[in-house]
Parts: C-alpha cells; sequence; structure tokens
C-alpha cells in the first residue's frame, strides 16, 4: 500500500515545494501567517534524507525526523490533482510503519489551530492532543499517537 513512497532526491526538490506551497497557501489568509512548511529549506530537508515523496509527477511530500523516542511528522502535502485518491490514508499509514521499523513507540506532529481540517484528520487517525501552546506568533496543536 505505501511501496511507492521513496526518499526524495535533488531532483525532486523543486516539485516537493511546489506541492507543499499548494497544499498550505490557501491557509495563509485564515490564520494570517505563512505557514511553517512553505518556509522550509526543502533542499536541506532533502540532503538530510527527510523528505520521503510519491507520485510520478510527484503529488505526496512527507518531511520526517527521527528521534530516540519518536518521530516527528514535520509535515504532509498531498497536491490539488491526487486529492480523493487515497493518498491523505496512504501517507500518515507510511508515517506509522517507518516509525515502527525505526522502534520507536510514538508519533507526533503539530498543526496551526486554526487548521480545523488538520486537527478532525488527526484525530480521525487516532492522535491526541498533547498541548496547545503559542510558539511565536504560531496558535500550535502538538499530538502524539502511540504505536501499539
Amino acid at each position: 500500500m505505501t511501496d511507492d513512497i521513496r526518499l526524495a532526491a535533488e531532483d525532486d526538490i523543486s516539485r516537493v515545494k511546489a506541492v507543499t506551497d499548494a497544499a498550505y497557501h490557501h491557509y495563509i489568509e485564515r490564520i494570517g501567517l505563512v505557514p511553517a512548511p512553505m518556509q522550509a529549506d526543502h533542499a536541506a530537508n532533502v540532503e538530510a534524507g527527510r523528505v520521503y515523496v510519491t507520485g510520478d509527477p510527484l503529488t505526496g511530500v512527507l518531511v520526517l525526523i527521527p528521534a530516540a523516542d519518536h518521530l516527528y511528522l514535520d509535515s504532509i502535502a498531498v497536491d490539488a490533482d491526487a486529492q480523493g485518491t487515497g493518498l491523505g490514508r496512504r501517507l500518515p499509514a507510511f508515517v506509522e510503519e517507518h516509525a515502527r521499523r525505526l522502534g520507536v513507540p510514538e508519533v507526533r506532529l503539530l498543526t496551526n489551530a486554526m487548521m480545523w481540517e488538520n486537527r478532525k484528520m488527526y484525530e480521525r487517525y487516532g492522535y491526541e492532543v498533547v498541548e496547545r501552546r503559542m510558539e511565536g506568533r504560531y496558535d500550535r496543536i502538538h499530538y502524539r499517537k502511540p504505536l501499539g
């Protein structure tokens, strides 16, 4: 189900940025700020082996940061043309599979409090709220999902 998700390569960087920007751009007006994933250093993340992609052309992007006790899902983005294809379920499934392969007991992530669609999605996938806090100008909700 997730066999086609691979590490991003240098020649994927421009498309990683395009998919990420398109997925988050509509939130700018709502939250009054540019979402953090749009400001990420995509080249550095690809070089560090943190970016996973799928599709040809590329339609899904994950930024994953392993830690000793969890896998941090820094960003997930799906191209508008791929919405409704099941990719939005396959990418989180890959995150959990990857965390299990790493031997960590949970996945963590955060989202802006004003991104209510994301909040509903994460809760539907079994993520639990850890806390809500202001980080600079960002009102963020932190989540975790223990892996059984």
